[in-house]
């Protein structure tokens, strides 16, 4: 089945949670809002036809820029975008799942923007959402292990955020 089959096929369930699609794309996706991640995951794994029963990977991309001047030629809003790389091992087709997130809860710098979590659909999401959480900051609400996974406990910010500034000293071992 192709994404585009995909997309009509939640359209009846989930319509007011699907923003867009772009059916060209080399892995073509669809985004989603990103409340209706936990629902739409659940409908994409149990639905016999669907049957995507492999989580591949989440990842994120922080849109944001940094220098005032290029951040006002830029044509979107600061944001951190969540993707999912879904297959299915029944069916042999795959998926990408978009979801977007304010850069910031609340546009309160330094709160942590939030997700649901998709652990409960696909258990291997615990150690990529983990992941997202240590480098980009996302929070997983309802993942039951929401701690640093490569960063140490106590290290201070996300380092693949755009706006993360490196330590310059760690334990009193000094940055290079």
């Amino acid at each position: 089945m192709n994404a585009e089959a995909i997309r009509d096929r939640l359209h009846q369930p989930f319509g007011p949670w699907l923003v867009g699609s772009d059916f060209a794309a080399i892995d073509p996706w669809i985004e989603v809002r990103s409340e209706g991640l936990s629902e739409i995951g659940r409908y994409l794994r149990e639905d016999p036809d669907l049957a995507f029963d492999m989580l591949h990977c989440i990842t994120a991309v922080d849109y944001f820029q940094p220098d005032e001047k290029k951040a006002a030629q830029v044509e979107w809003q600061p944001h951190v975008e969540l993707i999912y790389h879904l297959s299915s091992t029944v069916h042999h087709h795959r998926l990408v799942l978009k979801a977007r997130l304010p850069r910031w809860k609340d546009d309160k710098p330094g709160q942590m923007p939030e997700a649901p979590t998709v652990s409960n659909v696909w258990s291997t999401a615990e150690w990529h959402e983990r992941e997202v959480f240590d480098l980009m900051g996302v929070r997983f609400v309802g993942n039951r292990d929401m701690r640093r996974i490569l960063c140490p406990e106590d290290w201070v910010g996300h380092p693949l955020r755009k706006d993360y500034e490196m330590p310059t000293e760690y334990h009193g071992i000094q940055a290079r």
